[in-house]
Formats: C-alpha cells, sequence, structure tokens
C-alpha cells in the first residue's frame, strides 16, 4: 500500500497499480477534458486524436480505481463537454506559457484541429458517453449533480447560449455502499408543502410530508432542523486561483461530496490531483488522501498549498 497523506507524480495507470485492492473509501477527481487545453507534458490524458479513444482511456484508469475501491465506496467525476471541430490551441501551454507543437501522427498528440464523425459545431456529449461507458464496464450510477457556475466566462458566442454548468457523476461499485446523507435549508415554499396531506399506496393518511420523502405516518410532521435532503443542482461560483494550473474546482464544491462519500479517517483518492483541492479539503476534514498526478510542476504546486494547509490547521489547534 502507498503511504498516506502523499503525492504520487507519474502516470496514474502505474501508480494505481502499487495501490491494494479494496483499500479506498472513495474517489474524486476532475480528468483533463478532451481537446480542451495542453497541459505541458508528455502522456498526458485529453489530447488524443478521437474522443473514442479518450473516453476509453479514462474509462480504463477507472477499471483501476474500481479494483482498489472498497466494497462500499464511491466515486465522484466532475467532467465538462465540448464541442465539434473544436481548436486544438487553447490554453496557455505549460506552465511557463510555451505553445505546443502538435502533430497527428502519434496517439497522445492534439492536431491543429480536430474533425469528428460528428456536424460541426455539434456537442460531442462526451460526459453523457463516458457515464454510459462506466455503467457498460459495471459502474453503478447513483446521481448526476449539475455543478451551476452563477459567475461563469462570459462566451462570446451569438448563436447558443452561454453554458454555465458542468457535470458531476456519482458512481459506486455495490448497490450497498457508505453514504452521509447531507442536507440544505428549506425554503418557504417547500415548507408549506407540510400543510397538504398525502397519500401512501392506495389508502389516503392524515400524516404530513416528512423531510426526505420516505415516510408518511400519522400526525403532524414538523421540519426537519437539519434542513431537507440535498438536491442535485449546486450553484458553487468558480474562483480564481493565482497560481499556473488551468482548471481548479472550488472548495465548496467537492466539501459535501468528501463528507457524504468518505466515512471520519477514511481514504479520498484523487488520480488528477492538479492544484491539490481534494487533498486540501479531506485533510480540513480529518480524512487522508492518496494524490496522483502526471505533471512534476503540478506536484510541486499541490504540495506547497497542502503544507499551507496543514499550517492552517496548526493555528487553529
Amino acid at each position: 500500500m502507498l503511504e498516506l497523506n502523499k503525492i504520487y507524480c507519474g502516470a496514474n495507470s502505474e501508480i494505481l497499480k502499487q495501490i491494494d485492492s479494496g483499500s479506498i473509501n472513495c474517489c474524486i477527481t476532475s480528468p483533463p477534458y478532451w481537446a480542451l487545453r495542453d497541459y505541458g507534458v508528455e502522456g498526458q490524458l485529453g489530447l488524443g486524436p478521437t474522443f473514442e479513444k479518450y473516453i476509453n482511456k479514462l474509462c480504463n484508469i477507472f477499471d483501476g480505481v474500481k479494483r482498489i475501491l472498497k466494497k462500499d465506496g464511491t466515486c465522484w467525476v466532475i467532467i465538462g463537454d465540448t464541442y465539434s471541430t473544436v481548436s486544438g490551441r487553447q490554453g496557455k501551454g505549460d506552465l511557463y506559457g510555451k505553445q505546443p507543437k502538435f502533430s497527428q501522427d502519434a496517439d497522445n498528440s492534439m492536431p491543429i484541429k480536430i474533425k469528428t464523425i460528428l456536424p460541426d459545431k455539434s456537442l460531442i456529449m462526451i460526459p453523457f458517453r463516458f457515464a454510459i461507458e462506466m455503467v457498460n464496464r459495471g459502474w453503478i450510477l447513483r446521481n448526476t449533480i449539475i455543478w451551476y457556475k452563477p459567475n461563469c466566462m462570459p462566451a462570446s458566442v451569438k448563436d447558443r447560449f452561454t453554458v454555465d454548468f458542468e457535470y458531476v457523476f456519482f458512481f459506486v461499485k455495490n448497490k450497498k455502499y457508505w453514504f452521509e446523507q447531507q442536507f440544505e435549508p428549506m425554503n418557504l415554499e417547500y415548507i408549506g408543502r407540510y400543510k397538504y396531506p398525502v397519500f401512501s399506496g392506495n389508502k389516503h393518511k392524515s400524516g404530513m410530508y416528512s423531510v426526505n420523502g420516505s415516510k408518511h405516518t400519522e400526525g403532524i410532521k414538523k421540519p426537519n432542523a437539519e434542513g431537507r435532503n440535498k438536491r442535485c443542482v449546486w450553484q458553487v461560483p468558480p474562483k480564481s486561483f493565482s497560481g499556473a494550473h488551468f482548471a481548479v474546482y472550488p472548495e465548496e464544491l467537492i466539501e459535501p461530496i468528501i463528507k457524504a462519500g468518505c466515512p471520519e479517517n477514511g481514504i479520498v483518492l484523487d488520480p488528477f490531483m492538479g492544484r491539490g483541492t481534494t487533498a486540501i479539503v479531506a485533510k480540513k476534514q480529518g480524512k487522508n488522501f492518496i494524490g496522483i498526478d502526471i505533471n512534476p510542476k503540478y506536484c510541486d504546486m499541490a504540495n506547497r498549498e497542502i503544507a499551507n494547509t496543514y499550517r492552517q490547521l496548526e493555528l487553529i489547534k
């Protein structure tokens, strides 16, 4: 078993092989999106010539995650879509702004312009293709969560609506898994539903709605003081990051995920660690982590961010 609370630099497909089977409680990650950016390192995911190869390679990685996940483990994947006929020169290359050179003869390189079998300007539907392939490989898809970004980057397009969300897929290995219910505040409209009678099967009962909608009992039910069961549209504003990593999700996005999907003192895995947000939130919640990233510069950056978190936690003590 690899040492806990450490980032391992290298290809995740190889490092995952060094982790004991059935040892990880929770996996949370956001893999590089297809044909979006070049992170400046050989062997990176996302620069393949076709989205089919990208999805196959990505699901192969999650085959490895499935092996090391506990029977009651959970897996959460944040992933976005892209359009057919996209430019291959988005982003700024590596950490120092060097523009990459693309070619079409290497499997892990991205051509200047990518053409697909799909009509021009069509969404490729990569998140859905990925989720379907994961289910085909034996995963159980429990939720599709929408990460709504109220302050998303403005778009210059004029012939479609601005995309202001990404997908978060919640997978498990088995029907029974570890999950701590999460709550959100009730609005007045929801609380008002308590005054109406409900039906249970074919029989009308005088009870009121329970907070989670799971049971209806006789008598008056009062709203749960903790709130209602958390919904699947999460409004979380993206936050800027002064470091050099392109894709950083906010801590607020994964705080409820780690609370729900990993028990106290459990182990959270992020095979695409990047800036280290998953590790930071895990440690703040008293949980352990294992991080993997192929880019040495990102590993160094994440280690600095995690070290700063340790200092903050010591000050709190």
